[in-house]
């Protein structure tokens, strides 16, 4: 493959210029040369590099996380698989408290929902929503 410009790159990737000088402002990337003119120029390591990092966003990592982990791609024989489970299940264990936590707020929120009767004839001073999120906590 020949050098591409950062335009051809974003294209070929599918995404777009501006993220991939972000990807480079960030560390996640580098140009492989310049040209004359000082064009950025991307080998096909680039490619593969944004392919990586596309991946690894629609997974939920951060874009710290995809750093570390392409860090590790680089040197792959000096770091182990459970290095990179690990990063994977602190991930996972991210998710599950953040699932949790919504879990509970939903059921919060579902219980405050369901005892609101939602009359469009009431107005809304004795409405109960409004009321309980206006308890103070020592009230209950």
């Amino acid at each position: 493959m020949k050098l591409l410009q950062i335009g051809q790159l974003a294209k070929k990737a599918g995404v777009t210029s501006d993220t991939l000088r972000f990807y480079e402002k960030t560390g996640l990337l580098e140009p492989e040369a310049r040209s004359d003119s000082g064009y950025r120029l991307y080998g096909e390591e680039a490619l593969s590099r944004v392919h990586f990092i596309i991946r690894g966003k629609a997974i939920g990592l951060t874009l710290e996380e995809i750093q570390e982990l392409l860090d590790i791609r680089l040197e792959a024989s000096d770091h182990s698989c459970a290095e990179v489970k690990g990063i994977t299940q602190n991930k996972l264990d991210q998710i599950d408290s953040k699932i949790a936590e919504l879990t509970r707020i939903r059921k919060a929120l579902k219980k405050l929902n369901d005892a609101c009767c939602g009359h469009i004839d009431d107005d809304a001073s004795h409405c109960s929503i409004l009321g309980a999120l206006a308890d103070h906590p020592e009230d209950e």
